[in-house]
């Protein structure tokens, strides 16, 4: 769906970077996904939040094409795609951070970083490019790990977060997927998460990020999108999303039809 703003007499239509339409998936007899819709702009960052179970996981993997929807359509920037794969998503603008945050725990920061597009000198892998670059975009991020030589294994858990953040920033796609960034990290760790998150919205990129974090969303929400039992059930702005009405929609407490109807009344 275009959103339509109006200036003086001119009507402008803002196509949305990121577009999913009655998206469905299911494994077998379960159904995980029966109806997910979604809209994210350029420069903006937008979380899904739920329960367990609610589809968000599932709805970040079709995103991230690791899983192909059985029904529904995704658009870029307005025009239906396809994704074969996770390699065709990114071919096509897509990068992803996984709560599991894929890092190989032998190999360093700077590897890590350019694993799946390693710089090289002909046949030879280009060592000091690749350092160059990591220690680029870290700078860039004010993100201080030790030598980007650090083994992964050596970090911390909030470290080896920002270098899988890191990773996906060196990518320079203008779509970014996080799911559950600030997982397990302390009260500094995920501020510093957030600043990174804002600094991406500032370059025009779009964030949509799954959390389970309400205050951090709450601080950061351009836009939340709210899903139950496989379905999408609701959009809030920055300026409709309170606690008590974000959790009711979370829980089933609060009937999304009530919100829809009142934003037209």
């Amino acid at each position: 769906m275009a959103v339509t703003e109006h200036t003086g007499t001119r009507v402008k239509t803002r196509v949305p970077a990121l577009s999913l339409r009655n998206v469905e998936k299911a494994f077998g007899q379960v159904t995980a996904l029966s109806c997910v819709n979604l809209d994210a702009q350029v420069g903006e960052i937008h979380f899904v939040v739920g329960d367990n179970g609610a589809g968000k996981s599932t709805t970040l993997k079709i995103l991230a094409g690791m899983h192909t929807a059985d029904a529904g359509e995704i658009s870029l920037n307005g025009t239906p795609v396809h994704f074969a794969d996770a390699s065709d998503a990114k071919a096509q603008g897509i990068a992803v951070v996984h709560q599991n945050l894929a890092l190989v725990e032998c190999l360093d920061v700077a590897t890590n970083m350019s694993l799946g597009a390693i710089p090289k000198r002909g046949f030879m892998l280009d060592r000091k490019a690749m350092e160059r670059e990591a220690e680029a975009v870290l700078s860039d991020l004010k993100v201080r790990v030790g030598s980007v030589r650090t083994q992964i294994g050596l970090l911390s858990g909030g470290e080896r977060q920002i270098v899988a953040i890191a990773r996906a920033v060196r990518m320079n796609l203008p779509i970014i997927l996080l799911d559950e960034p600030t997982a397990a990290l302390g009260v500094r760790e995920t501020a510093h998460v957030g600043e990174i998150l804002q600094e991406l919205r500032r370059k025009g990129k779009t964030v949509i990020c799954i959390s389970h974090d309400l205050d951090f969303v709450f601080k950061l929400a351009d836009k939340v999108t709210v899903m139950r039992l496989g379905k999408s059930v609701a959009t809030l702005t920055a300026d409709q999303a309170r606690h008590d009405l974000v959790v009711g929609l979370i829980t089933g407490s609060i009937d999304a039809a009530q919100i829809e109807k009142r934003s037209h009344d």
